[in-house]
C-alpha cells in the first residue's frame, strides 16, 4: 500500500502489508513522532481500508526511527478550541483502532507518551523494547483525559497505576510498565521486530472468528448483549471454521479458516 501522509513532504502515517500484516507506522521525525491534527484525522479512514482488506488478518502500530510518538503536536494549539479540537480527533482515532476488527500490536521503542500512550493502550497487544519509556501527560497541559480513555487505561493496568500515571504525568520505564501491565512483553531493541513478525505471524494463521468474537466479549465493558451472543453463536454454526479446525488437528495438518469481519 501506499503512504498516507499529509502533504508530499510532511508528517504522516505510511502503510505497508507483507504476509497478511499490515503496518502502519507514525513518521514526524522532527517532532519525535508526535501526532499532529491532521495525522489524528486521517487515521480513522486509513483503519477503515485496511480493515475492509482480506488480505489483511493483522496490524502493527509503530514509529518511524528509535520513537514510538512523543503524543499531540502541540505546536498547533491555540487556545483552547484548538486543544479541544486536537483532543477530539485523537479520541476518535483512539476508538477508531480500538474498534478495529482484526487483532492489533503496538510495536514500541523509545519515547510512548501522551497521545503516542493513548494509542498503544488502544491496541490489543504491546512489546516493548528495553529503554522504553512510558506516560500519560494531560496534567502537564491541564486538560481533562477523555473519559473513555481513561476507562480503557484502567482496564489494562487497574485504578491505581492508571491515577498515578495521570495524576502525576510523570513517565516510567519498560520495566514498570511490563509489571502494571500496561505491555505485556519486552525484548532487546535488536530483538523486537523479529518476536512482532513472529507473534503476527501466528496470529495470522489463527482463526479470525475466534480473534473477533473474543475482542468483542474482551472489549465489552458491562455482560455481552443477548443478540450479540446469538449473532456469534451463529457464526460459529455457519462459519465452518470449526469444522476445519477439528479437521486440521485429526489430519495433523495447519487449518485453513476462511471467515473473515467483513463476513460477520
Amino acid at each position: 500500500m501506499s503512504a498516507v501522509s499529509t502533504s508530499a513532504t510532511g508528517p504522516g502515517l505510511l502503510v505497508s502489508t507483507e504476509d497478511g500484516t499490515a503496518t502502519v507506522t507514525i513518521s514526524n521525525p522532527a517532532r519525535r513522532n508526535a501526532m499532529t491534527v491532521a495525522m489524528w484525522e486521517s487515521l480513522p479512514g486509513l483503519l477503515a481500508g485496511l480493515a475492509a482488506d482480506p488480505a489483511v488478518r493483522v496490524l502493527v502500530l509503530t514509529g518511524a526511527g528509535d520513537t514510538f510518538c512523543a503524543g499531540a503536536d502541540i505546536t498547533g494549539f491555540t487556545g483552547a478550541d484548538g486543544s479541544r479540537g486536537s483532543q477530539d480527533a485523537a479520541v476518535a482515532a483512539e476508538e477508531a483502532l480500538a474498534a478495529f476488527p482484526k487483532p492489533t500490536v503496538a510495536e514500541v521503542r523509545g519515547y510512548c507518551v501522551g497521545g503516542g500512550c493513548q494509542l498503544a493502550v488502544a491496541c490489543d497487544v504491546r512489546f516493548a523494547a528495553e529503554g522504553a519509556r512510558f506516560g500519560v501527560t494531560p496534567a502537564r497541559l491541564g486538560i481533562v483525559y477523555a473519559a473513555s480513555s481513561t476507562r480503557r487505561l484502567v482496564r489494562l493496568t487497574g485504578p491505581s497505576t492508571a491515577k498515578y500515571l495521570l495524576f502525576s504525568a510523570e513517565l516510567i520505564d519498560h520495566e514498570r510498565a511490563l509489571r502494571t501491565g500496561l505491555v505485556d512483553e519486552v525484548l532487546p531493541a535488536d530483538e523486537l521486530g523479529k518476536r512482532v513478525r513472529e507473534f503476527t505471524g501466528v496470529m495470522g494463521s489463527r482463526s479470525q472468528l475466534t480473534q473477533a468474537a473474543a475482542k468483542e466479549f474482551a472489549d465489552t465493558a458491562d455482560a455481552v448483549a443477548a443478540d450479540r451472543l446469538t449473532h456469534w453463536a451463529e457464526q460459529a454454526r455457519t462459519s465452518g471454521d470449526t469444522a476445519e479446525g477439528v479437521a486440521a488437528f485429526l489430519e495433523r495438518r495447519d487449518p485453513r479458516f476462511t471467515w473473515s469481519p467483513g463476513a460477520g
